[in-house]
């Protein structure tokens, strides 16, 4: 034969060997297990936020009835946080929320981003007098519980954001 076609015939003669040879040899199933993914690639294991916060960042640790704790020192009454600086804050209650209570953001440069306003227990509706308020000094608002508002606040400035934060405490329900 010309072109070496006695290869072919080679070949189909073996594939029976090779079969029976196949059939002889079970799979057996490793029993090394394999490694988790998800511990792996777990964002936990790469970046621990709460771990890498530098000590001259303000970070909320405890929210109360009467107050919140901040770097581990207790404070008392309504707070506002602006440029990683904390001042006592004079609203008692929502309804003493007031441009007037917030005029420190008509000469604060450079603005922050975003204010969060920590309602106290419940989320409250913002007047159309404070949104406007705070949309002319160039921030966003997010109104929330001051308890999402406190993590929220950690979170942000974490991200290095800058961000102010406007705190009822907790224990305030109207």
């Amino acid at each position: 034969m010309v072109g070496g076609g006695g290869g072919g015939q080679r070949v189909a003669t073996m594939l029976p060997y090779l079969v029976k040879t196949l059939r002889k040899e079970s799979i057996r199933p490793s029993n090394r297990t394999l490694p988790s993914l998800r511990r792996t690639f777990s964002l936990y294991d790469q970046i621990n936020l709460i771990d890498t916060v530098p000590e001259d960042q303000l970070r909320f640790q405890w929210y109360g009835d009467t107050g919140f704790t901040v770097n581990g020192v207790k404070y008392e009454g309504s707070l506002l946080v602006v440029e990683n600086k904390l001042m006592t804050w004079v609203p008692k209650t929502f309804s003493e929320i007031t441009p007037e209570s917030l005029s420190v953001f008509k000469i604060l440069r450079p603005v922050p981003e975003i204010l969060i306003l920590g309602c106290g227990r419940h989320i409250q509706p913002v007047s159309p007098q404070l949104r406007q308020f705070i949309r002319s000094t160039g921030m966003k608002l997010e109104a929330i519980d001051s308890r999402n508002a406190s993590s929220t606040y950690n979170i942000l400035s974490e991200e290095g954001r800058p961000v102010a934060a406007a705190l009822l405490p907790y224990g305030v329900a109207s």
